[in-house]
């Protein structure tokens, strides 16, 4: 019954067209109000210890580091190395898209970051060489999406701080998933291009290659500097954040010098804004989660769910169609912080492993971006494209069908997620 009344105030509150991390908080103070006896200075109590982990501020960190990299040219260099590589196959600079955002989110660890960052400048380029408008916008609008697979990414912290899971395996085990992911994609941009004989590059010398790769090599460094500094044990995935954040503003200003002294203010506050409200969701998804655990019903759920004779394939099911549908409505850091507690307890009484339960959450999320009709990448696509919504959809959906199959590979062959981090020691 107490779960009826939180999910459907929640749910009445969001109709209304109230920001969720608002209707979070307002479900919780009615409920404790209304119909307990929990006090509510607790709340306030509540609202500090829940962000006093050490990993969230590893967000706002990567926040500032990926803005630093989207104004600083690192984009623009990363897709002459990538079209110089892939560009003389079929549909040259949509494969160079894929690449360069495969590069560009292994530093910046955001989606809408990827997506205007690569987008702003392949998109004017691949309409100017004969691409249909298409055609780009589908390649970027969901290669886009690897930025919160491909590690470092914001969502694996969330996930993290949410579920009590290693940052670090969380990382290692988007590595081969995200890779796997971007081939396809760019298989899938490659046979669209085959068939409408798209156009292609001239095939770039060796020498070519290497001045490209020598421009891009302060951008690509931070792959190393972050994954690096991680894996060899120098520093924790937060210290790498600060890290990643010093070196892209030290590669922005000093080294490319696409961006001034005077610019980093603005980028300052425009990173400071998008941490406030991501930590502001994560506060009221904290006082969420306190709720819903004061009340037993993760622990009566699982207990609900299993007590039907549910396995484990069943439960991963209803898992995606939860998430995918949550897709249409919220963005991807409500979705893993609002579910990831009441999933999390029923998958592990099944036996799921907490770090390829993550990454198939956030596959899912990569789904829920790229389809209407609360598809972040979708209305980040938008302003660069100039296309409307449903016409947008109608582009993306050879590659969405690619990422709902991989979904599916990804959820049933849990090796593909855990190969990795069982190579390393950091999963059994």
């Amino acid at each position: 019954m107490s779960a009826l009344i939180i999910l459907g105030l929640l749910v009445v509150l969001m109709l209304t067209g109230m920001p969720i991390s608002i209707s979070l908080g307002l479900t919780v103070l009615s409920f404790l109000f209304f119909l307990t006896e929990v006090p509510i200075e607790s709340v306030a109590l509540k609202l500090f210890t829940g962000i006093e982990k050490f990993e969230i501020m590893a967000i706002p960190f990567f926040i500032l580091a990926g803005n630093f990299l989207t104004h600083g040219g690192v984009a623009r260099r990363m897709i002459a190395f990538a079209t110089s590589m892939v560009g003389h196959f079929h549909g040259g600079l949509g494969l160079g898209g894929v690449l360069a955002c495969a590069l560009f989110a292994a530093v910046s660890g955001s989606s809408p970051a990827t997506v205007v960052a690569i987008g702003s400048i392949l998109l004017p380029a691949m309409v100017k060489a004969g691409f249909p408008k298409s055609f780009g916008a589908g390649v970027i609008t969901t290669s886009g999406a690897l930025g919160i697979l491909i590690p470092p990414s914001i969502v694996m912290v969330m996930y993290s701080v949410s579920t009590n899971t290693s940052v670090g395996a969380l990382f290692m085990a988007g590595v081969i998933p995200g890779l796997a992911l971007a081939f396809l994609l760019g298989l899938t941009s490659w046979y669209r291009a085959k068939k409408f004989n798209y156009p292609r590059m001239k095939k770039a010398t060796w020498g070519e290659r290497w001045v490209s790769f020598r421009k891009a090599i302060w951008g690509l460094m931070l792959i190393i500097v972050v994954m690096g500094g991680i894996y060899s044990g120098i520093f924790t995935p937060t210290e790498a954040a600060a890290m990643s954040a010093v070196y892209a503003f030290w590669v922005a200003v000093f080294v490319y010098k696409d961006m001034g002294l005077k610019d980093v203010p603005r980028v300052l506050l425009s990173s400071a804004n998008m941490s406030a409200m991501l930590l502001y969701i994560i506060t009221n998804a904290v006082l969420f989660s306190f709720l819903l655990t004061h009340e037993n019903i993760p622990q009566q759920m699982a207990d609900s769910m299993i007590g039907t004779g549910i396995g484990v394939i069943g439960f991963l099911i209803i898992s995606n169609v939860l998430l995918l549908i949550a897709g249409n409505f919220m963005e991807p850091s409500s979705i893993v912080l609002i579910l990831a507690p009441i999933l999390f307890p029923i998958a592990m009484k099944l036996g799921i492993d907490p770090v390829h339960f993550g990454i198939i959450m956030v596959v899912n999320m990569e789904v829920g971006m790229c389809h209407p009709p609360v598809g972040l990448n979708l209305y980040v696509a938008s302003g660069i494209t100039k296309m409307g919504i449903t016409e947008l959809t109608v582009a993306v959906w050879p590659w969405l069908l690619t990422m709902l199959g991989f979904l599916v590979v990804v959820t049933y062959w849990p090796g593909l997620s855990l190969w990795l981090p069982r190579m390393m020691g950091m999963v059994t």
